[in-house]
Formats: C-alpha cells, structure tokens, sequence
C-alpha cells in the first residue's frame, strides 16, 4: 500500500509542484504585500518596502470612496447580469431539451460560441454596438422614431449597457450546464404527470425546478463569483467611466497595481474582493441548502 502511494505521489508532484509556485505561491504573495507600503519604487528593491500593518485596509474601508464606488458598480452590475443570465440560460437549456425541436447541436454550437470566442474581441464589438452616432442599436431604435441614448457615455446607462454584453456571453456556459441537469431527470416522472393530467406548467413547476434545485445553486454561485470579478466589458467598453460609473472593483484593482503601481494597497483590495466573495457564496449555500431541506421534509 506504501508503495503504492509513493508511485501516486511521484505522479502528482509534477502538477502539485506548478499549483503551489503558480497559485499558492502568489497568492500568499499577496498576502503579505497587503500589510506593506510596496510600490513602484520597491520593484526594483524590496527593502524599500515597509510594514504598514493594516494601514491599507483602514484607508480603504474608511478614507478611499472609489472603492465604495467600485463596489456599488460592480453590486449594481450583478444585480442585473446574475438574475438575466440564470433565466435566459434555463430557457435555453429548456428549448434545447425539447423533443420538438430540430437542429440541437447547430443552436448548442450557436449558444455556447461566446464562451470560447475572445473576450476583448467581443467587446470592442459591442462597442461599436453601442456606438451613439454610428452604433446598430441606435440605428435600429431611430428606424422606429426612437433617439437612443449615449449608451456608454451617459452614467444612467452605462452599466446596462455592459450587462447586456455579459448576459450574452455568460448564457452558454450555463445552458450546458442546466441541459446536463435536465438530461437527468427521469422521464417517467413526466409520463406519471401526464397521465395525471398534468399541463407543461405544472410539470415544469412541479418536476423540473425542484430537481434542477442542485444544478441551480451551483450555476448561482458560479455566476455570482464570475461577475463579482467584472472586469474585461468594462475596461475595453467604457475605461471605467464615464466619471467611474462603471469602474468594477476588479478594475480598480488594476488601476491601483498597474498604473499607479501602489501594490501593497491592490492587493489588500484583491483580499477585500476575496472575503466579499467568500461571505456572499457562503451565504448562498446556506440558503440553497435550507431549500433542500424544505423539499426534502
């Protein structure tokens, strides 16, 4: 048995060993220069970092009012893009689950392109999308007597503006997830429904949503934890503005760390970001679970 879990230990440490340099290793990293004044001057010579203990969280939880702008932003942003894009990618999963409908692999390949199609490519799409002057939506909107507004230079409409950008993009990869669950429901229970008299309705209400409860709560978290770190639609599409009213707090994080080059503030804000993250998951878990309770009992 030893030798045995010498051999799967030798098989592992490869991989083990580049986890630990390449994710341990810089996010303990981090760790520490969160508690340290380290910034551009300090690259060249760590000495000229000093502890400053928690003097970088004080200033950012009491004296920094970006990051409670950033914040607000990227709250504000999920708020739209977690609820939109777990509906539109159940009634995806749901279409292509039908019996009735023809071609499922051409609208699986069509729902799930913008998961595997460049990111900063899309976004310079949309872009031009939103563009005031020459934008298609405008140009749509005026063809019905409609004058559109200055999507990504009005603050108002900013934010919605990328939340439709990240909706679309995040509704493939929760489809195929959602259709696995689908998949796996027995089709008896539908039968047995039928025969009762059951409508799509009721089946659907009854059946489908109960048993997807699962595969709801982990396309929740994952959504929640993606777009809590916005951070490419708002950086290609707006910079953050106008007057940083899409600056997302994974994007103040950049703005800190690579342009102002203060990273011992950055990270103590990537370590903030983490324990909001933490706590918001925790919490919808523990609420997930308190749902499986009830359906159980």
């Amino acid at each position: 048995m030893r030798a045995r879990a010498r051999v799967g230990v030798l098989f592992v440490s490869p991989a083990l060993t580049l986890f630990c340099l390449f994710l341990v290793g810089p996010i303990l990293g981090a760790l520490i220069l969160s508690f340290t004044n380290f910034n551009v001057y300090a690259i060249g010579n760590w000495l000229r970092a000093s502890f400053v203990g928690i003097s970088n969280y004080r200033e950012l939880l009491f004296e920094d009012p970006l990051f409670w702008v950033s914040l607000r932003n990227t709250f504000y942003c999920a708020s739209i893009t977690v609820p939109a894009t777990i509906a539109f990618s159940l009634l995806a999963a749901l279409l292509l689950n039908s019996k009735r409908l023809r071609g499922k692999a051409f609208f699986r390949l069509l729902y799930f392109l913008p998961v595997v199609t460049n990111t900063a490519a899309m976004a310079v799409v949309w872009r031009w999308l939103f563009n005031y002057r020459f934008g298609l939506v405008n140009g749509l909107l005026s063809l019905l007597g409609i004058k559109g507004p200055n999507w990504l230079g009005d603050p108002a409409w900013a934010i919605p503006a990328i939340a439709a950008m990240v909706i679309w993009r995040g509704i493939g990869f929760n489809m195929l997830i959602f259709l696995a669950g689908l998949q796996g429901i027995p089709n008896y229970l539908y039968e047995a429904a039928a025969i009762d008299g059951a409508n799509t309705w009721a089946m659907f209400r009854y059946i489908t949503l109960p048993l997807l409860r699962p595969t709801t709560l982990l396309v929740t978290v994952m959504t929640l934890i993606g777009h809590i770190q916005l951070f490419e639609e708002p950086f290609i599409m707006t910079g953050g503005g106008p007057l940083n009213a899409t600056l997302s707090v994974a994007m103040y994080i950049y703005r800190l760390g690579f342009r102002f080059f203060r990273l011992g503030y950055a990270s103590s804000l990537a370590y903030v970001l983490f324990l909001i993250i933490f706590v918001v998951t925790l919490i919808r878990m523990k609420i997930g679970r308190s749902t499986f309770d009830y359906a159980g009992s």
